[in-house]
């Protein structure tokens, strides 16, 4: 009996269609890397800290300590962002298999402020303090500066740049995506005017305490200092804070201190996360430059 071309055609579709399904499933079980959310009392907030955990393909056998890049969220946001908007676990898998990265634990924390002790938390201490010891008692990774790396988007860009540049000790590199680093001021349009952690008891946005807590008030300090933070920066062309001036402008300050440690990419494209995905594999490949050889440790016994 003859078989209808049609029918044939309707075979062969529906086979290609499993084998390529089989190749997905196959591909996305080549790299089996886990994200897990998790919470632990922090005694500076008196109440519970969130935070998202990328480990890598092989974290749970190898016995190995690993690199650790913490990653700030922006302003209202939240610990998940990074992997639900950021594709971080898909960025991160890539890397990872290219050789482009060493395996690395990524610690993705939730706040309420923009990481500063502000009006209403202390989140700067809470990370500092508490969330940072917690990682590198619960999780294995390599509690030395070379091999500790934090960044962040927008709010959490300019949490993480305060938070180097405050502590070059303890961080080898960041990467600040859109930093929201305004100077003097943040612009009209920005959230920091109606951040609670900005907002003093008379509800109005306090430009001293933004002055006090920006970068700036950390600069002549770092400055004077041998050691550096290398910094990646990148923004968008038509970002409508003009983050890209601001980052333009820490850069030039930056430079004569760490010439060609401090990199600006600028992209087309607004504040937004389509500018954040672009940006986050260059800043990754940028930051383990400047960290510690990519062969993990033998974690101690």
């Amino acid at each position: 009996m003859k078989v209808a071309p049609w029918c044939i055609k309707s075979r062969l579709l529906a086979l290609l269609f499993l084998l390529l399904v089989s190749a997905l499933f196959v591909a996305n079980q080549a790299l089996a890397s886990q994200v897990t959310h998790h919470r632990f009392h922090a005694e500076t907030l008196g109440r519970d800290y969130p935070y998202t955990l990328y480990l890598p393909d092989g974290y749970h056998d190898s016995g190995l300590d690993y690199p650790v890049v913490y990653l700030l969220h922006g302003s209202f946001g939240s610990d998940r962002d990074w992997v639900s908007h950021g594709a971080l676990k898909q960025v991160a898998d890539r890397l990872i298999r290219r050789g482009d990265i060493p395996p690395t634990v990524f610690v993705m924390p939730g706040s309420r402020s923009w990481w500063v002790d502000g009006h209403n938390e202390a989140a700067r201490t809470a990370f500092l303090n508490d969330l940072m010891p917690h990682v590198e008692t619960l999780w294995r990774v390599v509690p030395e500066r070379e091999w500790r790396g934090i960044g962040g988007l927008s709010a959490g860009g300019y949490g993480s740049i305060n938070l180097a540049l405050e502590n070059p000790m303890l961080f080898a590199a960041t990467v600040a995506l859109s930093p929201a680093s305004y100077y003097p001021l943040p612009p009209s349009n920005s959230t920091a005017r109606k951040h609670p952690a900005f907002l003093g008891d008379d509800n109005r946005f306090d430009e001293g305490l933004w002055k006090n807590l920006n970068y700036t008030t950390h600069l002549d300090n770092y400055l004077k200092q041998e050691l550096v933070v290398p910094l990646y920066l990148s923004a968008g062309s038509r970002d409508v804070y003009d983050a890209l001036s601001h980052a333009r402008r820490l850069q030039a300050a930056l430079m004569p201190h760490q010439p060609g440690q401090v990199q600006l990419e600028v992209f087309s494209g607004g504040h937004t996360w389509r500018i954040w995905r672009a940006s986050l594999a260059p800043a990754l490949k940028f930051m383990f430059r400047h960290l510690q050889s990519p062969v993990p440790t033998v974690s101690s016994p």
